[in-house]
């Protein structure tokens, strides 16, 4: 007989599965905190379980995590998972602690099919989306691994002992372009948010996306967590050479999106992420032009916003620079000086590879990726006298 993970359902989805076996819901209830908040992947221990369900379970079901193929901890406390997903491909997960939260950042592809000049992960290309089971599996496992090794406060000072939480915040801006595995993802999202599993209010769960315009509208409809995007340019001439997918989503069609879903959203604002590029997209008039462009001043719908600025990860494919730090606080200052809540993103586990833009683990790629980034040269602004 085949087993079914149980990491791969929601409530819902393990209710029915339940209830299909004869069980009522709040034994799918009991489960679901036995897997979620306990991290329990041995159907024995699950004591207050029927012990015919037990049975079921042991027959008909497992507890499949992902398989841990090395560990790197950062000199800053951050920490970077390798997992294997099968067929030669791993996955990268990290989780940053700060004074006051813990973030994981999690992958939901293996590798990615945007393309976006300026990250690592998508120069190795795609292979597959990653299951509910797989995305899960990485805070599944990070949760309770950080628990049993930083205790319940997960080594953050202040922290409330009573909290039973390591991981505070998830982000999915890992490995990969969530609103691709839009079916995968929504269930995962649910999971992460139920009070029977991680319990995480929808404003410390995000979601971080190229562009992908009609999964930017069902999200909001279906389940409406922060959103970032990934922006990176102020029109779509350059937003065209640098994130592939603005040919098809344009920055106008975007922007709407964006400001119809802040309509639902936990948040009374987009997170813009800007990828800061020396002498490509830093120049003074980007950032004149992208200011008007989310006041809706060009032709696109006005969008309240954080712009995240985002130190540019070198790696010798992308062929692109950093931006000086001169070059991206007074860029920031243009923005803070027009009234644009502005932050310069901290580079966090940069000696092991792990700040953004920089996850790769190997897949198998289908999309030959290497003939698509084959491209002339992105053009640079000079710079202002």
């Amino acid at each position: 007989m085949t087993t079914v993970n149980l990491l791969d359902f929601d409530l819902d989805g393990l209710t029915a599965w339940c209830e299909a076996r004869g069980e009522k819901r709040f034994r799918a209830v009991q489960l679901f905190r036995w897997l979620h908040q306990r991290g329990e992947a041995d159907f024995a221990r699950m004591t207050d379980l029927a012990k015919s369900l037990r049975t079921t379970l042991a027959a008909e079901a497992t507890v499949q995590g992902l398989p841990v193929l090395t560990a790197q901890n950062s000199s800053d406390g951050t920490v970077k998972w390798l997992f294997d997903v099968g067929a030669g491909n791993a996955v990268e997960s990290v989780f940053i602690p700060e004074d006051d939260r813990g973030t994981l950042c999690v992958s939901s592809q293996a590798g990615c099919a945007v393309g976006c000049r300026f990250c690592s992960t998508g120069h190795q290309g795609f292979s597959r989306n990653l299951s509910t089971g797989e995305i899960l599996a990485q805070l599944w496992y990070a949760e309770h691994q950080l628990r049993e090794r930083l205790g319940p406060a997960g080594g953050r000072a202040g922290a409330a002992v009573a909290t039973p939480r390591v991981i505070t915040n998830v982000v999915m801006m890992g490995m990969g372009e969530p609103l691709q595995n839009y079916g995968a993802l929504l269930p995962a999202l649910r999971a992460m948010l139920d009070d029977h599993g991680y319990g995480l209010s929808r404003r410390r769960v995000t979601v971080s996306t190229s562009g992908v315009v009609p999964m930017i509208e069902r999200l909001r409809e279906d389940c409406p967590v922060a959103l970032a995007v990934s922006l990176h340019a102020p029109d779509d001439a350059l937003r065209d050479q640098l994130v592939p997918l603005n040919r098809k989503y344009p920055l106008a069609e975007l922007m709407a999106a964006c400001a119809s879903y802040l309509d639902r959203a936990p948040r009374d604002f987009i997170t813009f992420e800007y990828c800061m590029l020396d002498g490509v997209n830093d120049q003074d008039e980007h950032a004149k032009r992208l200011i008007a462009l989310v006041r809706g001043q060009a032709g696109t719908a006005a969008v309240p916003c954080k712009l995240n600025l985002i130190p540019f990860n070198p790696f010798p494919a992308s062929g692109l620079k950093r931006s000086s730090r001169e070059r991206v606080l007074a860029f920031a200052a243009r923005l803070q000086d027009a009234g644009i809540v502005t932050t310069v993103r901290k580079t966090r586990g940069d000696d092991i590879d792990a700040a953004c833009g920089q996850l790769a683990g190997e897949v198998q790629d289908r999309t030959r990726v290497h003939e698509r980034l084959t491209r002339p040269a992105i053009s640079i602004v000079a710079r202002d006298a």
